[in-house]
């Protein structure tokens, strides 16, 4: 009797988990038979939608006939899926998201002002406030701090780029809605109550001792709050910062005092505090320069590289998109850098030493975490990349979307844009990608990846404060430069099938492919200045060249296919320079 009825509860569970199965089989199928659906008189299942797609892109989303089909049956096509919708948008903010601080970083900041005010502000823009209301934090201007002249006596060639008309375009008046952080000037920084209480900066005389004699509030502040309060709608910080080079110099060399594993991801991180409260994301090296991803991996299982992140820095600054957060390499003692400072015992716990006596330790992480993947010192210094921290999560929310263009992280299926050739225009009647810049933007990082041959964009992250009409932060760029002797085509697929580009991005790309102004010599000037130079092997410098060259392919592609006013966005007229991202 026992024995049947143990036969009868496993056929209940089976026969749930059938049920359950089909389920999920009906609910995929369904959003397909909704759109596949005519009517006899030739009708879509649903006619409502139509005056939605007109009225949420006007001139923006094209209608998607397919060949045969009536004109009326083409414009209700367009809209996407339920599916795709539910891909595209976003899906809230990620507290495990990259380079957020939990733990010191907890101030009010203010904001990177204007590096020179333009005519024709959007008259749809908030207006500044009252000027007898306390100004906010102002940037000291265009100090320009030029490289000393080279071997031969020229002068910098990234001083020269830097000095081109491209590259001196202001972005637009910031109001006070513009910029991350309000501050009052007039607070100081004090580090006993940035370590003692999250409520700082604070006013009062007890903060004098920190100050020499003669020095403003604002010059008290360490390089990465600089930083923080430099964030704006339209960039993560100004061409011209000083604070930048400051804090890429501190990252390299500051004291650091704790250390604390990074959790999620598939590979070891480490959170890096330094003595001036800073923080960093720390990624070890695990191959050398000349290691060349086999051409058998898949994207999702190779190792991140700690040089790429700092390569995507420079390439980002050189681009003029300024959407990556300071990058520097270092040299760590793994012993008194790490071992000795850290108080998370799960990684203490992960130290040991090789036969070959060099210091080793794993940590803890979801693949790459163990004796066999050991990170190992000679005999205790470990090269790394060192990320600084964006503002904590508590003080500056950002909203985490799926890239429309993500792959399917899958070793046989595709995703839908690899298999649709019209997918883009089915993107482009999805908000948030309707009726803002989003789209751009895509194309921007599009651009930045494919010049990396970076396939790992799965989502990108905005500032919440800005809504939608911000840029995209280039974050978690450590699959870049894998490969020097293949070009992957298939990250220019959004390129290629939205046929979109900003005047600004492509007069730069057409800029950097002169002989005068050649991308990879540039790079090598930047990159010279790392402490752990040289960053990337002379074939990844060579390539960026002539990747640069199939970008400007495609384009002229497009152009010749659409004509030039239907790809290339005029971001350089006074009109639209009020726009985020120029």
């Amino acid at each position: 009797m026992k024995m049947i009825l143990v036969r009868r509860f496993r056929v209940l569970i089976l026969m749930v988990f059938l049920v359950a199965c089909a389920l999920h089989i009906v609910l995929d199928l369904l959003p397909k038979l909704e759109r596949r659906a005519v009517r006899p008189s030739g009708e879509p299942g649903c006619s409502c939608a139509q005056p939605a797609v007109e009225a949420a892109a006007p001139g923006w989303a094209k209608a998607r006939g397919r060949p045969g089909e009536p004109a009326s049956a083409a414009g209700d096509g367009g809209w996407p899926n339920k599916h795709t919708l539910r891909i595209l948008q976003d899906f809230s903010s990620d507290p495990s998201s990259n380079l957020t601080s939990h733990s010191l970083e907890k101030l009010p900041a203010a904001a990177d002002p204007a590096e020179g005010a333009l005519q024709g502000q959007d008259p749809g823009r908030p207006r500044p406030r009252d000027p007898a209301h306390r100004p906010l934090l102002r940037d000291p201007g265009p100090r320009r701090s030029v490289p000393p002249p080279g071997p031969s006596g020229d002068s910098s060639l990234l001083a020269k780029l830097f000095e081109h008309p491209l590259y001196q375009v202001s972005v637009p008046p910031l109001t006070e809605d513009d910029v991350l952080f309000n501050v009052n000037s007039d607070i100081r920084f004090n580090p006993k109550a940035a370590a003692e209480n999250p409520d700082w900066p604070r006013e009062g005389t007890e903060n004098e001792e920190f100050l020499p004699t003669g020095e403003a509030a604002v010059d008290s502040y360490p390089n990465w709050l600089k930083f923080h309060i430099g964030i704006n709608r339209y960039e993560l910080y100004s061409r011209h910062n000083p604070a930048i080079e400051a804090l890429l110099r501190d990252l390299s060399a500051q004291k650091i005092t704790s250390v604390a594993m990074k959790s999620g991801g598939t590979q070891l991180k480490l959170i890096m505090t330094f003595q001036n409260y800073g923080q960093a994301l720390f990624k070890p090296m695990k191959q050398t320069r000349e290691q060349e991803t086999p051409p058998d991996f898949f994207y999702f299982s190779d190792y991140e590289r700690h040089n790429a992140e700092i390569a995507a820095f420079h390439l980002d600054r050189i681009l003029d998109f300024r959407r990556v957060p300071p990058v520097a390499g270092r040299m760590v003692n793994m012993t008194k850098e790490i071992r000795d400072v850290t108080r998370d015992k799960k990684l203490w716990r992960t130290f040991f030493i090789s036969p070959a006596n060099n210091i080793c330790f794993y940590g803890e992480c979801s693949y790459y975490c163990s004796t066999e993947h050991a990170l190992c010192g000679k005999p205790d210094q470990i090269e790394g990349s060192l990320a600084a921290f964006l503002p904590d999560l508590s003080l500056a929310k950002r909203k985490t979307w799926r890239n429309p263009w993500r792959r399917s992280y899958h070793k046989r299926k595709k995703a839908e844009w690899e298999v649709d050739p019209d997918y883009c225009e089915e993107v482009k009647q999805t908000p948030p990608y309707d009726s803002s810049h989003r789209v751009l933007d895509i194309m921007d990082m599009t651009i930045f990846d494919f010049l990396m041959g970076n396939m790992d964009r799965h989502h990108y992250e905005t500032f919440e404060k800005f809504g939608n009409e911000t840029f995209i932060i280039h974050l978690d760029n450590g699959r870049g430069f894998g490969k020097y002797s293949h070009d992957e085509l298939s990250i220019l697929v959004p390129l290629q099938q939205c046929c979109r580009i900003r005047k600004s991005t492509y007069l730069r790309l057409q800029l950097l492919a002169k002989e005068e102004y050649r991308l990879s010599l540039l790079m090598a000037e930047s990159l010279r200045k790392d402490r752990v130079a040289p960053i990337l092997y002379r074939p990844h410098l060579e390539a960026l060249d002539r990747r640069l060259r199939i970008v400007l392919q495609a384009i002229r592609d497009c152009v010749e296919k659409d004509g030039p006013h239907s790809v290339v966005e005029d971001d350089l007229d006074p009109e639209h320079r009020a726009s985020p991202g120029r």
